[in-house]
């Protein structure tokens, strides 16, 4: 199967069956949001595109139709965003995370003029941290016991990326506005 070229384009309303059908494709998806119903992916898109909204949420696409999602939760005050992702379980393991995050990360950081951007990860979900690496990230450490998941705490890796830090090696994703 010739799967066509993911592109980065911004979340729309119309993407909430795409969100709920991601949400449902994998259990640690649990983990990005309460959605398990159309009216709770409805909510969410709606959370994210609202016109005051603090978030730069893009939607990784193929062929249009939504397979993931880059964030940027901007704090304008400090020039900061907390960033995050996620990929629906058929998208995973092609490495179109790594590459929409990078060129989300270098958008946030260039051309929507932030200067650091922070992420955490799960120690137990590895490959959120393979992503953060390849996307520039530089570990900062490890918050232990932060996250109380099924009655065991969880550690979680710390990582930021500065303006002013070399930017990795990578060919960016399209982005269309």
């Amino acid at each position: 199967m010739n799967v066509a070229k993911p592109t980065l384009r911004r979340l729309r309303r119309g993407d909430a069956p795409a969100v709920l059908a991601a949400f449902q494709s994998n259990p640690d998806m649990a983990r990005q949001g309460d959605v398990s119903t159309l009216d709770e992916a409805e909510r969410y898109v709606n959370r994210l595109t609202a016109s005051n909204s603090s978030h730069e949420p893009w939607a990784v696409v193929v062929d249009d139709a939504l397979v993931g999602l880059v964030c940027v939760s901007v704090d304008d005050e400090h020039r900061s965003g907390w960033f995050w992702y996620w990929m629906a379980s058929e998208a995973r393991g092609r490495g179109w995370t790594s590459a929409a995050a990078t060129t989300v990360a270098h958008w946030a950081l260039t051309t929507r003029g932030l200067e650091r951007l922070e992420l955490g990860h799960r120690v137990n979900n590895p490959a959120s941290g393979v992503v953060a690496s390849r996307a520039g990230f530089v570990r900062e450490g490890t918050e232990r016991g932060k996250f109380l998941i099924d009655g065991v705490r969880v550690d979680v890796h710390t990582y930021g990326r500065l303006r002013s830090d070399p930017a990795p090696a990578f060919e960016p994703m399209e982005m269309i506005a």
